[in-house]
């Protein structure tokens, strides 16, 4: 079955690993290092929570995910204003387009789990 979600984590994910390549062959490798990290947990992240244990074990990996999200953004934000780095215009819309999900799966669960 299709989840859109994990889809575009995978996504996300594989576009930093380019990404990271890239910083890797401009010899740009603490940055690196830090986005790819956090660039895969997050998708990491969204995995586990579907096989979370509970309601409670879903929101906890949902917000772990978008941790890792913000982080991303972090590093992406500081090589897009560093002049001595290469920018991914699109990764960062697709961050983006990811964290506009996972604050919304974030924030219905919350509510669903207070009305039960």
């Amino acid at each position: 079955m299709k989840n859109p979600v994990v889809d575009k984590s995978i996504e996300v994910a594989l576009m930093v690993i380019d990404y990271c390549e890239l910083l890797q062959v401009e010899r740009k490798y603490v940055i690196s290092r830090q986005l790819l990290k956090s660039g895969t947990s997050l998708g990491a992240n969204v995995h586990e929570a579907q096989n979370a244990e509970s309601k409670a074990d879903f929101i906890h990996k949902i917000k772990i995910a978008t941790k890792e999200l913000e982080e991303t953004k972090y590093w992406l934000i500081l090589c897009e204003k560093s002049k001595s780095y290469p920018t991914h215009i699109d990764l960062s819309k697709k961050v983006n387009e990811l964290g506009l999900i996972l604050y919304k799966i974030l924030s219905t669960s919350i509510k669903s789990r207070k009305q039960n």
